[in-house]
């Protein structure tokens, strides 16, 4: 047991490694910006359709994901969601505590309703504990099933698994599940319990919002696409992505070894 968490900490240590700064940065400020702008609900004036302001870029994480799963595998992608929603959470905590210190916000010069622009401020960001669990619970369920579907789909596809068609509908396809399970856990478990959504509400919010975001990922797909390209011309991440291999030859040798010395004895 104790081995075996050795090796899969030593393994993600590696993985954190190989994984471009900036595509992880890139991940990270979206799922927290996607996060904070769930808090704000979008009037669209129509009584059977709601949507929250995530949907600006909460189509960022899953172009991340999905350029993360075709390259590192899905373990190593939930992995890595895993480890960006911790840091989310952390940064949670820090705008929670920066809510209790007192003080005036900025808005206040301009607005001069001191104590209710602070108050409403300091909720805002120092965030509900129900939104942050029920954004949470979305989030990393909706990573899994992205990633996970995603490789599964990608499997598919034997003559050109890495052309753009593969990726295409890899993409799309995994997308529009993640997308409308994250969408609808958080419906369920946060709008219709405390915001008062109807069922009705929460589903047609789940399908549309997986409209609207697919769209918008399918546009940026060609991005992705070429991001995937220069890693594997580049060779990025090649060491923990060869750690498998090279573990086997290792053993391989120890076991040739130990069998010509008992040969020899």
């Amino acid at each position: 047991m104790k081995q075996a968490l050795k090796k899969y900490f030593s393994d993600f240590r590696l993985l954190l490694s190989s994984v471009p700064p900036f595509t992880f940065s890139i991940f990270i400020l979206a799922i927290f910006a996607m996060n904070l702008l769930a808090n704000k609900s979008i009037d669209l004036n129509l009584d059977w359709l709601a949507l929250d302001a995530g949907i600006i870029v909460s189509w960022v994480t899953f172009l991340c994901m999905d350029v993360l799963t075709k390259h590192f595998g899905p373990r190593a992608a939930t992995q890595l969601s895993i480890f960006a929603i911790l840091i989310n959470l952390f940064m949670c905590l820090i705008l929670f505590l920066a809510s209790l210190i007192p003080g005036t916000w900025g808005a206040f010069f301009d607005f001069g309703e001191a104590e209710v622009i602070n108050e409403a401020l300091d909720s805002t960001f120092g965030g509900t504990w129900y939104v942050v669990i029920g954004s949470t619970t979305a989030f990393v369920a909706s990573a899994f099933i992205n990633n996970f579907s995603n490789w599964g789909i990608g499997k598919l596809f034997k003559g050109n698994p890495d052309g753009f068609a593969a990726y295409a509908l890899r993409t799309y396809l995994s997308t529009a599940i993640g997308q409308f399970a994250d969408n609808l856990i958080f419906a369920l478990v946060v709008s219709h319990v405390f915001f008062g959504w109807s069922i009705l509400q929460c589903f047609t919010c789940a399908a549309t919002g997986m409209v609207a975001e697919l769209v918008i990922e399918a546009a940026f797909s060609p991005i992705g696409y070429r991001v995937l390209r220069r890693w594997k011309q580049k060779g990025i991440g090649s060491l923990y992505l060869d750690r498998d291999v090279e573990a086997a030859q290792s053993e391989a040798e120890s076991n040739f070894k130990t069998e010509n010395t008992e040969e020899n004895a």
